[in-house]
């Protein structure tokens, strides 16, 4: 792969880190109940499912660092491409069940990474 398109890759996983600390660490905190417009009683009683549900976001994150670290390059774009779909298709899921802005924040950049990994 191309350095392009492993930073893109690298910025969609620090990404999903992120997310992953949000749901997993600060979702009853200010910042989590902010960043999902969550009311305190609803973000007490999600906890363990947003904690379950950060821990997908960083096998994610896991998954694309591994295809920028890989030393195969078919294997690492097999990797790559693989984790980039599923973010792309979590994504969607997300836009189509619980909120739109899923579809700018996390698809948008799987699919500009995807992009660079396929073309570039």
């Amino acid at each position: 792969m191309n350095l392009i398109a492993s930073i893109l890759i690298g910025l969609v996983a620090l990404l999903h880190v992120y997310i992953m600390i949000l749901e997993m660490f600060l979702w009853t905190g200010p910042r989590g109940q902010k960043a999902f417009g969550l009311t305190p009683e609803f973000a007490s009683s999600t906890k363990v499912l947003a904690a379950n549900q950060g821990l997908y976001n960083g096998f994610l994150a896991a998954g694309l660092f591994w295809s920028v670290l890989h030393p195969n390059p078919e294997f690492a774009w097999q990797i790559a491409v693989f984790f980039l779909v599923c973010v792309a298709v979590a994504g969607i899921y997300g836009a189509a069940t619980s909120s739109r802005k899923i579809l700018l924040i996390q698809t948008v950049p799987a699919v500009i990474a995807l992009l660079a990994v396929i073309f570039l």
